[in-house]
């Protein structure tokens, strides 16, 4: 009788902790939903969409151009500055696409200025900038800095785009 009882509570404490580390396991899947949703949830209230500007930036290729940074000016305001690694802009030659910048901005007219620092054709040390004017409305605005391979004058090209 002492066997029976005795392998009737091991199973039941078997049971017990199996049921214990699902739970355990479904508790930390509803903590990381959670906090997922509140990181949404902040991000909306710190930049609602009435206000919001983001600055995407991606490469094409890379063959004339090797990044090695970029600075961003708003409205003649520096408001970004990124050093670039090897394995970051391999990142980006492979397709990949990284949030530059996101701010609150006024409704209105205003002016981006990207300058790109870098190594061109021959290994020559690039300095390149380019200039967009945009206007703000009520809507997120979100914008792409592209640096494109030219192969017809084997020359790197600097634009922005709206998304």
């Amino acid at each position: 009788m002492t066997l029976v009882f005795g392998a009737a509570s091991q199973a039941q404490q078997t049971n017990d902790e199996q049921t214990l580390a699902e739970k355990l396991q479904q508790l930390k899947k509803d903590v990381i939903a959670l906090n997922r949703d509140l990181f949404v949830l902040e991000e909306d209230l710190l930049f609602p969409s009435s206000t919001q500007l983001v600055v995407y930036l991606s490469m094409d290729v890379g063959n004339y151009f090797n990044l090695d940074s970029v600075e961003l000016k708003l409205d003649d305001v520096s408001v970004t500055h990124y050093l670039y690694t090897e394995k970051q802009q391999a990142a980006l030659v492979k397709g990949g696409v990284q949030k530059l910048h996101l701010a609150n901005i006024a409704q209105g007219e205003h002016v981006l200025t990207a300058f790109f620092l870098g190594k061109g054709p021959h290994e020559r040390e690039y300095k390149r900038a380019t200039s967009f004017t945009f206007t703000k409305s009520a809507d997120a605005k979100m914008l792409e800095l592209q640096i494109v391979d030219v192969t017809a004058n084997q020359q790197p090209e600097f634009k922005v785009i709206e998304l």
